[in-house]
């Protein structure tokens, strides 16, 4: 059973993060979801006039329904990512005003730690699980991040 302090944290966690659904099973079987509600999106279209600028052109407010996107193509890309095997939320390092881990353009050897993703007030080292070299963070710090989304390129 979850008590109200933990709720509130989930709430919280899911408020300052890009993800809309929070979901999340204790081993005693009680379970939470939670989602977020998603805001109207507002398109601007452009017209062209006479003298080759665009120009806002007038929008309904009606919301819009979006068509499915349709699956990008494979970029040629020789960069491999790190997942985060767990959710949770992301720190770049080990203290709140202390040097990240790692940075675009360091390189890590297998077993480097670099980051830490807090789940269930446990702190996780996340490792990298070959050596490499950092191409680029993908979550920023103190981001809640879901089970194998990327948080870092490597090559």
């Amino acid at each position: 059973m979850y008590n109200l302090d933990e709720i509130k944290e989930f709430i919280s966690l899911l408020e300052d993060s890009s993800l809309s659904v929070f979901e999340i099973q204790k081993e005693d079987g009680s379970k939470i979801r939670l989602e977020k509600a998603q805001p109207a999106q507002q398109i601007v279209n452009t017209i062209p006039v006479a003298n080759g600028v665009a120009a806002p052109a007038p929008m309904s407010t009606a919301p819009v329904e979006s068509a499915p996107a349709a699956p990008a193509a494979p970029v040629a890309d020789s960069s491999k990512t790190i997942d985060a095997p767990i959710v949770g939320v992301f720190y770049a390092a080990s203290a709140p005003g202390k040097a990240p881990y790692v940075s675009a353009g360091k390189k890590v050897k297998k077993g480097d730690v670099v980051c830490i993703i807090e789940a269930m007030k446990c702190m996780n080292e996340i490792q990298a699980e070959e050596d490499g070299e950092i191409v680029e963070v993908l979550v920023k710090d103190g981001e809640l991040v879901e089970y194998g989304q990327p948080l870092f390129k490597i090559n």
